[in-house]
């Protein structure tokens, strides 16, 4: 697999610059000695700079990456918290795999700034954008994988997210799946969601959603439609809540 052995990682000292040793990169940030640097390139390469050639941009390494990620999270969790019911251990997993923590991993190992993009692309802001680099680290992963093998894909996963999952912690619950049961606890309507604008170029787009539970409302913004959902799930959770303090309070007097 041209693979020379994993090495501990070093989070310090980032290659910022994207021209830097991409095999020294990968080895510092994946652990993994990569004898043909091609996945890794691949994986950093968006189809605004693959030039229309078949397989040369990211796409279906992230395909494989989101699965490793999925596999290698899931059997992490079960592994942490062997108490947890099914529903828990998915809530904890739903917050940990979403496109804006990948971006956010993304970003902590310098991938932002070797994301490969086309001029148009890069002029929109698309080396910022949480959807180029969530598919990006998931792409990563998938590289891992296939020079490395599942092992090293798995070990990497666990030091990138090791800061990210709180042992200690309650599992977080989806604002989505809160607002669903606030909803059905207080008796009211089931929560939908619908797009209201979407704007911005094909790779760095914005949604506008509307979450309404009832009569009552609430627009959020996202780069995503799931991102905007969320968004607006949790500000709307928050209005109604704040609605409803007062009047707990007067029936408890």
């Amino acid at each position: 697999m041209g693979l020379g052995g994993a090495v501990p990682p070093h989070r310090g000292g980032l290659l910022s610059d994207a021209g830097d040793d991409l095999a020294g990169w990968v080895e510092a940030q994946f652990g993994v000695r990569a004898d043909d640097t091609a996945p890794f390139k691949r994986a950093l390469t968006h189809s605004s700079h693959a030039e229309g050639l078949a397989g040369a941009s990211y796409e279906r390494l992230e395909f494989l990456g989101d699965r490793v990620l999925g596999l290698s999270m899931a059997e992490w969790l079960v592994e942490l918290f062997p108490a947890e019911p099914e529903g828990q251990l998915s809530k904890r997993f739903n917050a940990l795999v979403t496109g804006a923590v990948c971006a956010e991993v993304a970003r902590e190992i310098g991938a932002d700034a070797r994301v490969r993009l086309g001029k148009q692309a890069r002029d929109d802001g698309a080396q910022h954008s949480d959807n180029v680099l969530g598919d990006v680290v998931e792409a990563l992963l998938g590289a891992v994988y296939l020079t490395a093998g599942l092992a090293p894909a798995r070990a990497a996963v666990r030091r990138l997210w090791q800061d990210k999952v709180h042992v200690e912690a309650r599992a977080p619950q989806h604002p989505k799946s809160a607002l669903q049961e606030w909803a059905a606890a207080n008796r009211r309507a089931v929560p939908s969601y619908a797009i209201v604008e979407r704007a911005g170029p094909g790779h760095a787009p914005r949604f506008t959603v509307r979450a309404t539970v009832g009569k009552d409302e609430m627009l959020a913004e996202g780069t995503s439609k799931q991102e905007a959902e969320t968004e607006a799930a949790k500000a709307l959770l928050a209005a109604l809540s704040a609605q409803a303090a007062p009047t707990r309070g007067r029936r408890r007097r």
